[in-house]
């Protein structure tokens, strides 16, 4: 039987003010702030005293809101600064595995592109030809379809002059990405990408991508499977655990929509 970790309530109930203000759009007022953390206004008056006087927040003496203070934002930077996306994203595919019966996979944008970083095969074992070091087509793999949506140009005209010494070749490898924007387009709106049965025949795949706090595309997080025991539809359980799995790293790392 796990241990009930005993806290202090007063530590407690004082946090329901700084996740409230936290979600917040902007600075609030003592009565909204009190509402939102289901206090009252005298109760949450008290606390905010002492958040104010360690820094946590500060309130606009002339408009009288309070806001996040300096302290809060040095937390803020220096939790970012110590997470690894990678190591984050493992520590949840495992999870993503099981959850799914299917194979999961993270990539990271490398200096040619796609590439897998790590790769955890399920209980069904599917035969693809993917190993940390593997580098994703931009065209061709739901992998490769999120970073296509989200890298910017001066990215892939790197990678494309990484893997193809001929200009000929990686002008037409550029013009054939440019004639799926609109395909990428929909993977920004929808926040998902689909391969089925490309470019290994039999396996489907599912793959979202992960942000950073500053809004950029951290890696690609995919699940992929046999054709047979994988439901490729929008709709699939496969496709809201990898997607809800995504934003929920996304936002470990500080990424706010």
């Amino acid at each position: 039987m796990a241990k009930i970790q005993r806290g202090i309530q007063s530590i407690d109930v004082g946090g329901r003010l700084l996740h409230a203000l936290a979600r917040s759009d902007g600075a609030m007022m003592l009565k909204e702030l009190a509402e939102a953390a289901d206090m009252p206004a005298a109760k949450a008056h008290a606390y905010l005293v002492s958040f104010c006087k360690l820094g946590l927040m500060e309130q606009d003496a002339a408009a009288g809101r309070y806001d996040l203070g300096p302290l809060a934002l040095e937390l803020g930077l220096v939790s970012l600064n110590r997470m690894d996306a990678v190591k984050i994203a493992t520590r949840e595919m495992t999870g993503l595995s099981q959850r799914t019966g299917q194979s999961t996979a993270i990539a990271v944008w490398g200096n040619y592109g796609p590439t897998i970083v790590r790769f955890e095969q399920s209980i069904r074992p599917i035969h693809v030809n993917m190993r940390t070091g593997t580098v994703m087509a931009l065209a061709q793999t739901a992998t490769g379809y999120v970073f296509a949506a989200h890298v910017t140009s001066a990215q892939i005209d790197a990678a494309l002059a990484a893997t193809s010494p001929d200009v000929r070749q990686r002008a037409t490898a550029k013009r054939a990405l440019q004639a799926l924007e609109p395909e990428f387009a929909a993977v920004r709106q929808r926040g998902l990408a689909r391969a089925q049965g490309n470019p290994v025949p039999g396996v489907n795949a599912f793959s979202a991508p992960v942000f950073d706090h500053t809004g950029e595309i951290a890696l690609a997080l995919t699940v992929l499977g046999s054709a047979a025991e994988f439901d490729v539809t929008w709709a699939s359980s496969i496709a809201r655990d990898v997607k809800a799995t995504a934003q929920a790293i996304s936002e470990r790392l500080g990424f706010r929509e």
